[in-house]
């Protein structure tokens, strides 16, 4: 029993940490999904300084937490949103969401307190993508969004989006805090462990150890050249004729994720983001500077930096990645081909083609063996792959090579690789060495559960909290009435 109680915790706190976001940002961050649900909430500035508790009109208000409040229709709203996006909410109460929604409020209103920062900068710019991503949708119908969300103005839309995504920044940022510096040893998983009974402990499904060889087309100097060549163009364009470099950014641009906000990043000194290659440069540059074109792994950049704000750079950039030549394209694959063909034949085994031929450095030193990015061990669990990797191995047996698959990554637009299973464990009790790293995370969100268990406990006790009408009479895990 007490390994399923604190599998059910493991469980909550995992809903409860996704969930408390997904509350609060569901509602704009996600609306370019398919299914989109009306904001019906009223304009109520929810994380004003000036919210005096005590004169707030109870009508139409289901709860308050600190600075902010909890309007009747909000709960239903969420509801709404979370089923429109998929999530699965069987045997979860009404009154289970609205603990969450508390939960969150409470997450967001200590931030507050904390002085968390907020970087206003990369919330406005996730407004930026989710309207856009909105009107692609819309063929650019301003007008029918700002009639769907019963908003006067788009000026009106963009301010509740941004409150909507501020909080939920706010809530994830103290989540983490919460949770941030809480650390497990060796001796403490090994009583974690031994504390489970015999007959409770857990059963993990059957695992594969995976290994894969990479080639890839190699990128000749004059595809290198040649984007160099037109990033050049681009800067000599925007600083001799004026031209716009946000503009040249959502016409060129190889980089999707920037390239509806106009190419914008902002870049941190004591945060780092984006690779240091990058980094160097756009730390290297005054404002208004463009800088020469450089390479990273991902392509070929220009920056312009915008805006320097302390220990904050806005930057924007356009990225370029050299085209492959046909050439390079069948070079790689008839290499790969001779690969595999040692490999059957018996001339080679897998991990010395690995070491030997594969392309990739993540995995060649390691003989082709694919980390687990979940439990950072070579073990995938069947049940929990990712449907592509499984679709690619499920119907090889042991040591048998795969037929050859194109493929392509954040980095290469294109790669051959070929794939083996190198072990097999069948479905197995839990074995304190073989599975150490996975009790290990068992352990480690034990410990963290009861960590937010104490804060919650303790940040309620200091929080004004007011619930109302009939969310009085549920039965909450945590003490939100406070015998009110």
């Amino acid at each position: 029993m007490r390994l399923q109680k604190m599998l059910l915790k493991t469980n909550n706190l995992k809903f409860t940490i996704s969930l408390c976001l997904m509350l609060c940002i569901t509602a704009m961050a996600d609306l370019r999904a398919q299914e989109i649900i009306p904001d019906e909430k009223p304009e109520i500035k929810q994380d004003s300084t000036e919210i005096d508790p005590t004169k707030i009109k109870a009508e139409g208000v289901a709860a308050v937490v600190g600075e902010f409040i909890i309007l009747e229709s909000d709960l239903n709203r969420e509801i709404a949103q979370l089923e429109a996006q998929g999530a699965d909410l069987e045997g979860v109460t009404r009154c289970e969401l609205f603990g969450r929604l508390l939960e969150q409020k409470l997450y967001a209103h200590q931030a507050i307190q904390d002085s968390v920062m907020v970087n206003e900068l990369y919330i406005q710019s996730l407004v930026e993508q989710q309207i856009q991503g909105i009107l692609a949708q819309t063929n650019g119908d301003m007008e029918g969004m700002l009639k769907f969300y019963k908003k006067d103005s788009e000026e009106a839309l963009r301010e509740e989006m941004f409150e909507i995504n501020k909080n939920g920044y706010l809530a994830k940022e103290m989540q983490d805090k919460v949770i941030s510096e809480i650390e497990i040893t060796p001796e403490e998983v090994r009583t974690f462990f031994n504390d489970i009974p015999k007959d409770e402990r857990p059963t993990f499904g059957t695992e594969l150890k995976i290994a894969q060889i990479v080639v890839i087309p190699e990128v000749t100097q004059q595809a290198k050249q040649a984007v160099i060549d037109k990033l050049n163009g681009f800067k000599k364009d925007v600083e001799e004729n004026g031209s716009s470099f946000t503009t040249k950014v959502l016409f060129y641009t190889d980089d999707a994720a920037s390239k509806p906000n106009g190419g914008l990043y902002t870049l941190n000194r004591k945060r780092p983001r984006m690779v240091k290659e990058f980094r160097d440069v756009a730390f290297s540059l005054q404002e208004g500077e463009i800088s020469e074109p450089f390479e990273t792994d991902f392509g070929y950049h220009i920056i312009l930096l915008e805006k320097i704000r302390g220990q904050e750079y806005d930057v924007r950039h356009i990225l370029l990645r050299p085209e492959l030549t046909a050439d390079a394209v069948q070079k790689a694959k008839d290499e790969i081909e001779k690969v595999r063909k040692m490999i059957v034949d018996g001339e080679v085994s897998f991990a010395e083609a690995a070491r030997e031929f594969s392309d990739e450095e993540e995995t060649k030193f390691e003989g082709g063996q694919l980390m687990n990015p979940v439990t950072q061990d070579f073990n995938f669990e069947l049940t929990k792959m990712e449907p592509e990797l499984y679709a690619q191995i499920q119907n090889l047996k042991d040591n048998e090579v795969s037929e050859i698959f194109q493929d392509e990554d954040r980095i290469n637009r294109l790669k051959f690789k070929i794939l083996t299973v190198t072990d097999r464990i069948d479905d197995h009790e839990a074995d304190f060495a073989r599975d150490y790293l996975k009790i290990k995370e068992l352990a480690l969100q034990d410990k963290q559960i009861k960590a937010i268990e104490k804060w919650q406990e303790q940040t309620i006790i200091d929080t004004y909290i007011k619930v109302n009408g009939e969310y009085r009479d549920c039965e909450f895990q945590s003490n939100w009435l406070k015998n009110q």
